[in-house]
């Protein structure tokens, strides 16, 4: 240590003390280095009393058939050949275009066991006009299907496997004895309302008789479809049902008799078995008074359900067939595949803001063609929808 002595170690020591205090002070109060963390979305502040933007609340889509003269389909619609009046105010058209279609087929197959000797509706007609449907409808558009017997059953949820509701169609339909079309309407809107708008369709294959004894009435069941804005098409057994009930109507027959019906030659022994005297015509009368009371009924019924379900079609801008025969059934099954396929969406923004719209609100709608030679049809009127 040479010549320091301990007094000055420890006078060196007591300087450096504060220094070093400092030093390590300034480590510690050094921030440490971290990894940098991932970048997250920056979030703006939302305004107060802004609403979310929702371009889909103001629009309205319009499904639109379009025909010439001929009832042909027109593949060549554009916007200034549509007028649209929302409530007499003409709309300013967005556009014209078509979007692939979801398709609910709603299946009567209830009121087998109406006891009217095969004069009602049968399961396995209804089966094959559903894949005349199906077998025509264009490629992506997708299909649920809906039973009516005892009560709705969704057969096939939404699908655009044809193959799969095809199967769907042959395994698992059924016949019921009632007919519950009423709640199975009103199923059908709930399940159409997870569809996009414009391109929602109901097809009824039906009677449109209800079994007494459902828990839904025929006002609710068209107000629910109504609300759900869906092109409602129809293939009725109205017609077909009745024609079948007039060819069994009869009840006089004429003709031969048979020798086992003969008096004389069932008694008179001097006659060889099987002859009679003189040629044996008789006439039969055949009469049921508890089926014939049954059929009047049930053809009453048939007159008053085709009315609404005309109604209905014709409102929503879908169209009734009205088949007499199986076969034509069948052939019309094709016809509303086309008629899906040919149809047209309409896009406008309403002059009145569907945000102003009191709940449940109803506009009506005109469309007309500005194009001579061009026809057009569409519903009559929409339910303004409670989101707004």
């Amino acid at each position: 240590m040479g010549g320091l002595s301990l007094r000055h170690i420890l006078f060196s020591i007591v300087l450096l003390a504060p220094l070093l205090a400092a030093t390590n002070s300034s480590a510690q109060d050094r921030p440490q280095l971290k990894p940098a963390p991932s970048p997250t979305p920056k979030v703006e502040p939302k305004t107060e009393g802004q609403e979310p933007v929702k371009v889909f609340t103001e629009e309205v889509r319009l499904p639109v058939l379009a025909t010439d003269q001929y009832g042909h389909y027109d593949p060549s619609l554009e916007v200034d050949d549509v007028l649209v009046l929302e409530d007499g105010q003409a709309q300013q058209i967005k556009s014209v275009r078509h979007i692939p279609g979801n398709v609910l087929l709603i299946l009567d197959t209830g009121g087998d066991g109406t006891g009217l000797g095969g004069l009602s509706k049968k399961t396995s007609t209804t089966r094959q006009v559903a894949n005349s449907l199906i077998a025509r409808l264009p490629e992506g558009d997708r299909v649920a299907v809906l039973q009516s017997s005892d009560r709705p059953v969704l057969l096939q949820a939404w699908t655009d496997d044809v193959d799969q509701i095809a199967q769907v169609l042959k395994w698992k339909m059924y016949a019921g004895k009632r007919s519950r079309i009423f709640a199975a309407m009103t199923r059908a809107a709930q399940l159409l309302s997870e569809q996009p708008e414009g391109s929602r369709h109901v097809v009824l294959i039906t009677d449109g008789v209800e079994t007494p004894g459902g828990k839904v009435d025929l006002e609710e069941a068209l107000d629910q479809v109504r609300a759900a804005r869906a092109t409602v098409h129809v293939i009725s057994y109205t017609e077909y049902v009745r024609q079948k009930s007039d060819k069994q109507s009869s009840s006089v027959t004429a003709g031969m008799r048979p020798a086992s019906s003969d008096p004389i030659s069932a008694n008179d022994p001097t006659m060889p078995a099987g002859t009679t005297r003189s040629p044996s015509f008789g006439v039969a009368i055949r009469f049921d008074p508890a089926m014939k009371k049954v059929r009047k009924a049930y053809e009453a019924d048939t007159k008053k359900s085709e009315r609404w379900l005309t109604d209905l079609a014709e409102e929503t801008g879908g169209r009734i067939f009205l088949p007499k025969t199986s076969e034509e059934m069948v052939a019309q099954g094709g016809e509303v595949a086309r008629e899906i396929g040919a149809e047209y969406v309409v896009t406008y923004r309403p002059t009145r803001p569907l945000a102003s719209a009191e709940p449940g609100e109803y506009r009506s709608v005109e469309v007309a063609s500005r194009r001579v030679g061009l026809y057009l049809r569409s519903r009559r009127g929409y339910v303004v929808p409670n989101n707004q």
